[in-house]
């Protein structure tokens, strides 16, 4: 099959069509809108919405271009149906619903952090299941067991903040810009990570959940003590900050990972092309057969929600109508 997928989620304007018999993606094409939303220090959905609309037909038209191959050529569309903003989501709907009656293929809505699970489906060598999987991105933070195609268990959440949440507060703290984890990346580079002592959050909790919160606050209270913020402040406490949340990361997927005798670990979402939590999970868990996608594919793309796509049209599902669901639990799939 080759299935088209569609990526309206946020800010991001993700198409790409993937072939399940090469397990290749043939043509991909992203249009991130970061620059415009720097501004606001976050994204402003109704600005999103716009955009999306402007840019979908013509990276659609790049896509097809780019993979060789023309609207006869694909056997059904998928689409981000949740969870993320309404108004990008339903642009996105929208025209793959209109795509999939024009052409007379299906369409099929999935669940964007199912489909950053996935995507390392399209590694080589994959991940088999069962496996545990770490998803950190600006939205969400989940530890999750998969087991099978559709069947997953959270074990994990977080309380309070996203991971990437957290960091744009951070960088937002310090006048940095958006979106904050790469600009705390950046920063970080020139910092010492032992510089401040700040909290690892529920470390030394039995449950697996997570909590930025407190982590955030600290850094709220380092920041509002200086007088002035130099460079060298910056790059110290974005450092010190980064440790910490690596370290968190670390020890509650050490504690899942033994609770539950998994030895994969799979790791999704747009913090996830943070190469300093890469490599300090890599370092500190080297039993563990851990998969990460490339770096372009962590944040939100067109290529995961394809391939999502693929699994959920193998598992012989499609719909006749188009389905939302901004709040979308990922226990609820």
């Amino acid at each position: 099959m080759r299935i088209l997928g569609i990526e309206t989620s946020c800010d991001e304007t993700g198409v790409a069509v993937y072939d399940s018999e090469k397990n290749i993606i043939l043509g991909e094409q992203l249009f991130s809108q970061a620059s415009k939303h720097d501004q606001y220090g976050g994204v402003v959905p109704e600005l999103a919405s716009r955009d999306h609309i402007t840019k979908l037909l013509p990276l659609i038209r790049l896509t097809l271009k780019e993979a060789g191959l023309g609207k006869e050529h694909i056997d059904g569309i998928a689409y981000t149906s949740g969870p993320g903003l309404r108004g990008p989501l339903l642009t996105g709907a929208a025209l793959a619903k209109s795509l999939s009656l024009g052409w007379d293929i299906p369409s099929i809505g999935v669940h964007h952090m199912e489909a950053h699970l996935l995507i390392n489906l399209l590694e080589n060598p994959a991940p088999t299941f069962p496996f545990l999987t770490l998803l950190i991105s600006g939205g969400h933070c989940l530890l999750i067991k998969a087991t099978s195609l559709g069947n997953y268990k959270v074990l994990g959440q977080t309380r309070d903040d996203a991971l990437g949440e957290a960091f744009d507060k951070v960088a937002r703290l310090l006048g940095l810009g958006y979106p904050g984890g790469p600009e705390i990346e950046r920063k970080a580079r020139k910092g010492n990570a032992f510089s401040f002592d700040l909290p690892r959050p529920m470390v030394k909790e039995d449950h697996l959940d997570f909590s930025f919160s407190g982590l955030k606050t600290a850094v709220y209270y380092l920041v509002k003590k200086q007088e002035q913020i130099t460079e060298k402040f910056s790059s110290d406490i974005s450092a010190s900050f980064q440790e910490a949340i690596a370290e968190t990361l670390i020890s509650k997927c050490t504690k899942a990972l033994n609770m539950y005798d998994l030895k994969q670990l799979v790791i999704g979402g747009g913090v996830a092309a943070n190469q300093y939590i890469r490599k300090r999970i890599s370092d500190e868990l080297p039993e563990v057969d851990i998969f990460f996608p490339e770096p372009k594919r962590c944040t939100d793309n067109g290529a995961m929600i394809a391939i999502a796509g693929y699994y959920r049209f193998n598992n012989k599902e499609s719909e006749k109508e188009i389905q939302i669901r901004p709040k979308w639990n990922f226990s609820e799939l």
